[in-house]
């Protein structure tokens, strides 16, 4: 069926006029809900929904509210490039794009209902926001709405962002593959997304049979800078005394704070990996630090507003579909800023196994 047909039967099934199932095909604003509905259900009657879906996004306009800083890539290069991602999705669409900055918590709610009941906002797309609060006036207000690397604890809006969990347990288990017992993980904690990391790491421990003791592998810091990582590196170290006690390896929880810990290590002597392995979860910002390739398990960064306006379009098209929560898993870059220690070096803390145990 070619377009022209689609119109024509469209509208000879709806009731309505050629020129406003056009309109509402074309995302156009100046169409009453009723119609839009009518249209839609029309559509996917015949089997054709499929098809406009993979079309032009039926919306002209998009809200996008972020953290200040996301707009700066000198301050939040994740963020601004999440934002660049959904530029690109909707460039074939010719959707327009506004913005609003809100903080991630204690957020303006004055500020996002003024934004979010202008006439020219059609859908939302709302970027590491944190404030409930924020999260139930957009689940109110019933225009579409995906959240961006956050959650909706109520289950009443579309989520995507990386699977943070699954990233942290696969990076330690990684390190622990390798032979590394002795980790430390140097770590952000600023955000509901980071702790999910953290509960990431301590199950690939659990799956290890092996302990995890927080005041000896785990340092945090108030964010993901070099200079931070580095001080608190050096301290860390620093007040352990004991040489035998140092980590094998430096689990860090971005690129910069990746080149903090190296900076840290050969300021007071160490040599990467030889002396001690340096892994990040990032891996997008720095492929190597002091001329030593850098291990890394990439986080989906660039992917996540190209998913996100995927998901819009299906709250769109499906206004009654169940909410979803879409989770992307990272990738590992292995270079050479990780060194395999032997079988000596790596026995197990726990051991479960015993060879008469399934004996008859």
């Amino acid at each position: 069926m070619n377009g022209k047909l689609k119109v024509q039967e469209i509208a000879r099934q709806t009731g309505l006029s050629i020129s406003t199932v056009s309109r509402v095909l074309a995302g156009k604003a100046n169409t009453s809900s009723s119609a839009r509905q009518k249209v839609l259900e029309c559509a996917e009657r015949n089997g054709i929904l499929q098809a406009i879906s993979s079309g032009r996004l039926m919306l002209n306009s998009v809200m996008v509210f972020a953290p200040q800083r996301a707009f700066d890539v000198r301050t939040d290069i994740f963020y601004y490039r999440v934002i660049q991602g959904i530029i690109a999705a909707l460039a074939q669409h010719e959707v327009r794009i506004r913005y609003c900055a809100l903080e991630e918590t204690h957020s303006d709610g004055a500020l996002f209902l003024s934004k979010m009941n202008e006439a020219q906002t059609q859908a939302a797309l709302i970027i590491g926001i944190d404030d409930e609060h924020i999260h139930a006036l957009a689940a109110d207000l019933h225009k579409p709405c995906v959240l961006i690397n956050c959650s909706d604890r109520s289950m009443r809006l579309d989520s995507i962002s990386p699977d943070h969990q699954r990233i942290g347990e696969f990076s330690a288990g990684y390190l622990l593959q390798q032979g590394h017992q002795r980790i430390l993980h140097l770590q952000c904690l600023r955000r509901h997304t980071m702790e999910l990391r953290l509960a990431g790491i301590r199950q690939a421990y659990l799956q290890q049979h092996m302990p995890f003791d927080e005041s000896r592998q785990l340092v945090t810091t108030s964010g993901f800078g070099s200079a931070e990582a580095e001080q608190a590196l050096t301290t860390f170290i620093g007040q352990l005394g004991d040489r035998d006690a140092l980590p094998t390896a430096v689990l860090a929880g971005g690129d910069y704070m990746a080149v903090g810990a190296v900076n840290a290590l050969q300021r007071l002597g160490f040599s990467v990996p030889n002396d001690m392995s340096v892994m990040s979860m990032d891996g997008f910002n720095l492929a190597e630090i002091h001329d030593v390739p850098l291990t890394s398990l990439h986080v989906p960064r660039d992917e996540l507003g190209f998913e996100a306006i995927q998901l819009l379009q299906r709250r769109m098209l499906r206004p009654d579909a169940p909410v979803c929560n879409q989770l992307l898993q990272g990738r590992l870059a292995i270079r050479e800023s990780v060194k395999r220690l032997n079988a000596q070096q790596a026995t197990p803390a726990v051991s479960t196994y015993h060879h008469k145990l399934y004996d008859a």
